[in-house]
């Protein structure tokens, strides 16, 4: 009786909680060593890029296998993030050594993960930990006209998809037996291979992008 009384907010086996709200995505950049078919690699040497911040519209469902572990897919609105380009050595070419906005690229994470929720079906927060997967691709890669993108990408530009591990943690606070707010931090240690084709010839190499995705949405149980 006491347990009826209380009500079962929490997430309990069987259910089913669609959610919406933003995402925050925070990628920290490194370049690795670059080749260049043209001659160019030792003018590349420590080239850095830097990726832009954005905010997109994030989805996800969750189903619960049972009153403490579920499963969650999510996906967002593909933002388009910019890329700042800096190639010091370039200069004797005679090429800017700076290319703020060097390209543009939208990003897919569609994105899977076990949860281990912690507390009972009648607490209002749950905390949780979780670890899954994500596929991460990019598309639509554009270069701008400035002189350095132009020479080192100016006829194709692309980057490796790959499936990448994702650390998760969070909360969800439930207002009453339907809705729900659902917080969360997520970390993915994303490594692609960039391969750029200019005037200057085919260039590549590995590019990291050490994303933290901070995530808040609005949850229905159905």
């Amino acid at each position: 009786a006491l347990v009826a009384a209380s009500g079962a907010f929490a997430q309990k086996a069987g259910d089913n909680i669609g959610s919406i709200g933003l995402a925050y995505i925070s990628p920290q950049t490194d370049v690795g060593p670059l080749t260049n078919t043209g001659g160019l690699t030792s003018f590349l040497s420590g080239a850095s890029a830097k990726v832009s911040s954005e905010t997109t519209v994030s989805f996800g469902l969750l189903h619960m296998f049972t009153d403490n572990v579920g499963a969650e897919f999510t996906i967002g609105v593909p933002p388009t993030m910019t890329q700042d380009l800096s190639a010091p050595n370039v200069g004797g070419l005679g090429l800017a050594t700076n290319s703020p906005a060097a390209a543009k690229m939208d990003i897919w994470t569609p994105t899977v993960v076990g949860k281990y929720f912690f507390g009972t079906a009648q607490d209002k927060w749950r905390p949780y930990a979780g670890l899954g997967v994500s596929r991460v691709s990019f598309h639509n890669v554009k270069i701008s006209s400035d002189p350095t993108p132009q020479a080192l990408a100016g006829t194709s530009a692309s980057f490796s998809s790959s499936w990448v591990p994702v650390y998760n943690a969070g909360v969800i606070y439930n207002i009453d037996d339907k809705w729900s707010i659902n917080g969360s931090v997520s970390y993915l240690p994303v490594t692609t291979t960039a391969t750029f084709v200019g005037s200057h010839g085919t260039t590549s190499g590995d590019v990291k992008l050490n994303t933290t995705d901070y995530v808040i949405r609005l949850g229905y149980k159905f």
